[in-house]
């Protein structure tokens, strides 16, 4: 009895769960959530992952300085992308020096941001999706900033890409994209007129002021003699112009006002050469007390404004954390360090030395008048100063746009110790004075003889 209930038990229970488990796998599976942008996940099969480690190493850099890879990690993630890699040689030898060197200038991000994307578009196109004979497709790219698309198309038998020839279709080959080598760079329209525009005339030459004296360029004197001036008025040119010995030594020609508001941007150009010291790395001390303890970047900016050049003599941390409380606590004295620290000049760091080794040594006029800043040449550098607060150039040309230069070295500078003692008086002699006798007794001494006391 007690067998068979415990049978029939078992055999139930096996029943259901046969039931069960057929039930379950006939419901459909729930549709998986999409990741989100911020938590897309990149497998090692990417294509992404397939660029940065091939030998497409130039582009590659290029794609890590522009900071676009949390951009292609989300467009991987949503769609498939073909990218069209220039190759190495193409990147360094074939592009425009000058094109590389805006392309990597802080300020030009998103010109460079603007130019890779314009080689990635994003679907997926392999060799046999390639238009036939004289059909061309055209399809749009990742560049945002760009209403320009690409066209595909076939010439002569090869594929081509825009004006650039396809030298290695299908390349790399992943399942979320494609890597197909070209033989040059893609340049859109948008990045090719900021470039333009930041070498055409009206950015970069330097303007002439109405009614300015001629000067000759080989001499660096007037052509004509100066106006004739009131008496006691300034000379027209400074003195340290109207001695230079020559364009070679001579302060470096700074642009005069453009835009077209013909005026400088002295707020803009003092905000890019800070956050180039930032970038540059070394530096943030100094950055840290022109922005937040004091206000000498304001001051800079409405110079710069003006039409006046600076010249930075940049000290960097490690010298910056020598100067101590007592220095900085008084009231303006940070500001009257930087001062001697600014020359109202356009010096480069070839300039300073060509300076120093045809002079010897060569004082600078600074914001702390009446100091000067004295350079010399010093183990094949610029030394400024003297005795123990001296200090080396020791990162030439850190910034250099035509209006500020910025110049790094390894001291504060301070100005040489004015002489508090006062000049001692020269000894004065003491004179006697003769006894002279009066000439009543001199008569009466010559004729009565020299008998009495009084004549002695």
């Amino acid at each position: 009895m007690d067998s068979q209930i415990y049978g029939v038990s078992k055999f139930l229970l096996l029943t259901v769960f046969t039931f069960l488990s057929l039930t379950a796998s006939a419901l459909p599976e729930k549709p998986s959530s999409k990741p989100t942008n911020g938590g897309a996940q990149i497998n090692s099969n990417s294509v992404l992952v397939a660029l940065l480690d091939s030998h497409y190493t130039e582009l590659s850099e290029l794609v890590e300085k522009a900071l676009l890879l949390q951009t292609l990690e989300e467009a991987v993630s949503k769609h498939n992308i073909t990218i069209f890699a220039p190759g190495n040689e193409a990147l360094e030898r074939n592009l425009d020096p000058e094109f590389k060197r805006f392309l990597l200038e802080p300020g030009n991000l998103k010109s460079l941001q603007n130019l890779l994307l314009f080689h990635m578009i994003p679907t997926r196109i392999e060799s046999k999706h390639w238009p036939v004979g004289q059909r061309m497709k055209k399809k749009s790219s990742l560049c945002r900033d760009s209403d320009e698309k690409i066209t595909l198309r076939e010439k002569n038998g090869e594929k081509h890409v825009s004006i650039a020839r396809v030298v290695k279709s299908d390349d790399i080959i992943r399942p979320d994209g494609v890597i197909h080598g070209i033989e040059r760079l893609l340049i859109p329209k948008s990045v090719q007129q900021d470039f333009n525009a930041r070498r055409s005339l009206r950015a970069t030459a330097a303007v002439i002021p109405e009614g300015a004296p001629e000067i000759d360029p080989r001499t660096h004197r007037l052509k004509k003699p100066a106006p004739t001036v009131a008496v006691g008025a300034p000379p027209v040119l400074p003195i340290y112009d109207a001695l230079a010995p020559g364009p070679s030594l001579a302060p470096a020609p700074a642009p005069g006002p453009g835009g077209p508001h013909h005026h400088f941007d002295g707020e803009s150009q003092v905000k890019d050469f800070i956050q180039t010291l930032l970038h540059y790395g070394g530096y943030n001390e100094l950055a840290d007390i022109l922005v937040n303890l004091t206000s000498l970047a304001t001051e800079m900016g409405k110079l710069v404004s003006e039409g006046y050049v600076l010249t930075v003599l940049a000290p960097n941390d490690e010298a910056m954390a020598k100067l101590t409380t007592d220095q900085l606590s008084e009231p303006g004295a940070p500001e009257q360090i930087m001062y001697y620290h600014l020359i109202p000049e356009y010096q480069t760091e070839e300039s300073m030395y060509n300076s120093v080794r045809r002079f010897g040594k060569v004082k600078y006029d600074t914001l702390r008048l009446p100091h000067k800043v004295v350079g010399e040449e010093a183990d094949g550098s610029v030394k400024f100063g003297q005795g123990e607060g001296s200090a080396y150039l020791f990162d030439p040309d850190i910034y250099t746009d035509g209006r500020i230069s910025v110049q790094g070295i390894d001291g504060v500078l301070f100005p040489p110790e004015e002489s508090t003692d006062a000049p001692k008086a020269a000894p004065v002699a003491k004179i006697v004075p003769k006894s002279r006798r009066g000439k009543l007794l001199e008569m009466a001494c010559s004729m009565l003889g020299a008998h009495f006391s009084s004549c002695h």
